[in-house]
């Protein structure tokens, strides 16, 4: 999403995005107008007239989970975001009974909060 128009959007996506990503990208681009949405996302730059770049994780019940917003000359990892959002589902699918530590790739051990977890971490999880 971003302040630029639908058909900027398509023009970016027709002579920039496809030749990074085959077939450009698979969802669609949501315009800005105005910064509407931005603002409520407080990613909108008022004097500037535009969306700071930034990324929301948001559950299916609307609740951000995460949130990461960069200046324009920092490039964004969408490998992180993926692995992110795995991470959510992984979290969410279990019903809160695991978690997952620090540097946790998919496959990886995860954790099983609770009482008996208090001051153990270090155990149960090796980095």
């Amino acid at each position: 999403m971003s302040v630029d128009s639908r058909f900027t959007h398509k023009i970016w996506n027709e002579s920039e995005l496809s030749n990074m990503v085959e077939g450009g990208i698979p969802f669609p681009m949501v315009s800005d107008a105005g910064g509407r949405i931005g603002r409520v996302y407080g990613v909108y730059d008022e004097e500037a007239g535009v969306d700071i770049r930034g990324r929301f994780i948001i559950d299916p019940d609307g609740v951000i989970q995460a949130m990461e917003v960069l200046t324009p000359p920092v490039g964004r990892n969408p490998d992180e975001l993926i692995r992110q959002i795995k991470a959510f589902q992984l979290v969410r699918e279990s019903g809160g009974t695991k978690a997952t530590p620090s540097g946790w790739m998919p496959g990886d051990d995860v954790l099983e909060p609770g009482p008996d977890m208090v001051g153990k971490v270090w155990k149960a999880w090796k980095p």
